[in-house]
């Protein structure tokens, strides 16, 4: 079985995937001092309370948070006898090519998210990510990553503006009942629930207009179906896009190796 390892800015997902499906998926706070033990006690805990008994041969992670992959990489060797892949390093073979500009690098999680996009519904693709920052990542018809976005996150923006003025403050997002708000409360979920709503609207017009070619939007992340609630926005929406990809990229990896 493979263990599918997403670690994000602000949260860590753990999936377990059976080669047909994922059995089981767990997550936690990103921390940079967590060692591999204290990883595998959590997660050996976890797996004991929910009967699953998973035979982990092979382990893939993808980290947008550099410091977390040494511990990473102790949990699978000493815990799960495996030699991890990691997105992004040399020894990770990708299925697509990325067309950027030459020493840039990409984030895993965005490359991650390309593969996935292109399997599952091919090329011509804007991939919208709601996470720590929101980007947007281009796919071209072949699958290839041919660059993207990158804007604040929903919730990097709110903390912002709690931050920057001290008399605005902490808030859920949510859509709110009028543009028009009559509190506080209310005046900054409008303003940044439809801020948001107008920014992918207008991010992917303009990518589709200057590829010059139709484009299925694809959207992923925490946030993402809330936004789709007030506006068709997406075509798609897959919860799991990551941890697909990362499936992709190891069965990838499994076949060149023979």
């Amino acid at each position: 079985m493979l263990l599918a390892i997403d670690c994000g800015n602000t949260n860590t997902v753990f999936s377990i995937w059976d080669g047909t499906a994922f059995i089981a998926t767990w997550r936690t706070a990103t921390d940079g001092k967590r060692t591999a033990d204290q990883y595998y006690v959590w997660l050996n805990t976890l797996m004991n309370l929910q009967g699953i008994e998973a035979d982990i041969t092979d382990v893939i992670v993808s980290s947008t948070v550099p410091r977390v992959v040494w511990n990473l990489r102790v949990l699978a060797d000493r815990y799960f006898n495996a030699r991890p892949l990691v997105v992004g390093k040399p020894e990770c073979a990708l299925p697509i090519d990325v067309r950027v500009d030459v020493g840039t690098a990409v984030g895993p999680d965005r490359l991650v998210n390309t593969v996935a996009g292109f399997d599952l519904y091919g090329g011509d693709l804007i991939v919208v990510d709601f996470g720590t920052a929101t980007t947007f990542d281009v796919v071209a018809s072949d699958g290839a990553y041919v660059g993207g976005v990158i804007a604040p996150g929903v919730n990097l923006s709110l903390e912002a503006l709690h931050n920057a003025a001290a008399a605005l403050p902490h808030i859920d997002i949510s859509q709110p009942q009028h543009v028009v708000g009559t509190n506080t409360v209310a005046c900054m979920q409008s303003g940044v629930f439809w801020g948001y709503v107008g920014l992918v609207r207008e991010i992917c017009a303009r990518i589709k207009a200057e590829r010059g070619r139709g484009m299925r939007v694809i959207s992923t992340g925490g946030l993402a179906p809330l936004f789709q609630q007030a506006e068709t926005l997406f075509d798609e929406y897959q919860d799991d896009l990551t941890m697909h990809g990362l499936t992709v990229i190891n069965k990838y990896n499994k076949e060149c190796a023979e």
